[in-house]
């Protein structure tokens, strides 16, 4: 797709949005009129509210409707793309005995103070996410999983006994940008503890990660929300198996 757009596909007329959100106020017809003027403050004019209903005590949820003419541009839009093959686990572990000649070893964890072990157990606990069996699934890995609230010398040490090949973290808390010092901190934590042919690839992971930053946070790859354990197996198959072969 190339252009200017507008949303809804309308490249004729103002495009019509629709916009859901809370705001901090009982539910009354204030309320409603509070929302409408945060809709126009956002560029919603004229805006009209076609759903409301309180979310419990001084909250109210809202489902606004309305017109913007604001363009965007696909052709300015980054996004990482997928540069490597999906695999089955069957093909992985092909993969990994033919090149390795030996099983991959995967360490995991939440850095920090993070305590949610639902993303990284998605990717490697053997029931997986989505349909798709976690990396535990796989014959030819060894997967570690350390859990919650890891630091990040605890995450190096467990690294260097394993001889990990790869370490997979997961960040959901994201106060104050948590997500990325943690992940800075973990980084130039690898990079002091190991030379730098031998540092195990670096993946992380987290709904509120942009994709786009792995080179300025440091690491190997950013996966964010709705990533399969398929994705991140396949990722790390074809990089360790292709350096293995370089």
């Amino acid at each position: 797709m190339t252009g200017l757009i507008r949303p809804y596909g309308d490249t004729t007329g103002d495009g019509m949005v629709q916009l859901s959100f809370t705001l901090p106020i009982e539910h009354s017809k204030v309320a409603e009129g509070a929302a409408v003027q945060l809709a126009n403050k956002m560029g919603m004019d004229p805006a009209l509210v076609v759903h409301a209903k309180p979310m419990g005590e001084g909250f109210t949820f809202f489902v606004v409707y309305g017109r913007v003419n604001h363009l965007v541009d696909p052709s300015t839009v980054e996004v990482v793309e997928r540069d490597y093959p999906l695999l089955t686990p069957k093909e992985a572990n092909a993969a990994i005995k033919r090149s390795m000649r030996r099983r991959l070893v995967v360490v995991g964890g939440c850095i920090g103070t993070d305590a949610h072990t639902v993303g990284i157990d998605a990717i490697l606990n053997i029931k997986g996410f989505a349909g798709e069996k976690g990396l535990e699934y796989y014959r030819e890995l060894k997967v570690v999983n350390l859990g919650a609230q890891v630091s990040v010398p605890q995450l190096v040490e467990a690294a260097r006994e394993e001889k990990a090949d790869a370490v997979l973290v997961s960040q959901v808390v994201t106060q104050r940008d948590a997500h990325l010092l943690n992940t800075r901190e973990m980084s130039a934590a690898f990079r002091e503890a190991y030379p730098a042919a031998k540092r195990p690839l670096l993946v992380v992971g987290g709904p509120r990660f942009d994709e786009t930053m792995a080179d300025e946070l440091g690491v190997d790859r950013v996966f964010s929300r709705g990533t399969t354990p398929g994705e991140v197996a396949s990722f790390i198959v074809h990089r360790l198996t292709n350096r293995s072969a370089s």
